[in-house]
């Protein structure tokens, strides 16, 4: 049965927000704080500081309402996200206004937001999203299930290591591929990249107990999947 739930919408919005925001930053600039591991920098790009909140609620959304619930707001992500790549190309190939090309210019939106934009980011994102929102949300789900509700914390940074790194892998080698990130950070993006976002997971896990509980007791809602169907193309709620 489908319920009414009071939060769900409101989680959705965040979830897509974040989405959204991490994406604009990640296409806008790499971050390096001059820390390095064995020599290699841990220079990654921008949208790491907010992503990892991402698969946070995530987690919220298939431990508190399921993965047929989480399903539906992966793929409203997924749309929101193509939505803004096509919109972001459609503005880089409309003539600028002539004052506008004299203090910032299309050289500077090709730069930036152009990368948003771009064939080799839309692809990355979208794939690197698809795989890795699906891969924790399923890995949680089942974990779940097998360890009957304990442990909470054991799924979360589970699915999050699996997800993660299947999310972060996709997007800069495929990132790369379409000549977006050169190949000799390559490596230093991926580990630096997945090393902040399970660190941001590990270290946040406190408030995604307090968040998991308040919204099982709001919602009064617990979901198990025990029998649910994990295709990922299926919308059915």
């Amino acid at each position: 049965m489908n319920r009414a739930y009071k939060y769900y919408d409101f989680i959705t919005a965040i979830f897509v927000a974040v989405l959204l925001i991490s994406n604009i930053a990640s296409a806008a600039k790499i971050i390096d704080w001059g820390v390095s591991i064995f020599g290699l920098p841990l220079a990654f790009d921008a949208g790491t500081l907010l992503f990892p909140i991402s698969y946070i609620f995530g987690d919220i959304l298939t431990e508190v309402y399921g993965y047929k619930k989480s399903r539906r707001v992966i793929w409203a992500g997924f749309g929101a996200a193509a939505l803004m790549a096509v919109t972001f190309w459609v503005v880089g190939l409309m003539p600028g206004e002539s004052m506008w090309e004299g203090y910032a210019g299309q050289a500077a939106y090709d730069a930036i937001l152009g990368g948003v934009a771009s064939g080799g980011i839309i692809i990355a994102s979208l794939s690197a999203y698809f795989a890795g929102e699906f891969s924790n949300s399923f890995v949680l789900a089942k974990m779940k299930v097998a360890t009957e509700g304990r442990r909470l914390w054991v799924r979360t940074i589970g699915s999050t290591l699996i997800g993660e790194g299947i999310d972060t892998v996709l997007f800069v080698i495929i990132a790369t591929l379409f000549g977006v990130f050169p190949w000799e950070i390559a490596l230093s993006l991926i580990t630096a990249n997945y090393i902040f976002k399970v660190a941001i997971e590990v270290i946040l896990t406190p408030a995604t107990y307090a968040m998991v509980c308040f919204f099982k007791q709001a919602e009064q809602e617990d979901y198990y999947d025990r029998e649910t169907n994990f295709n990922p193309f299926s919308l059915a709620s």
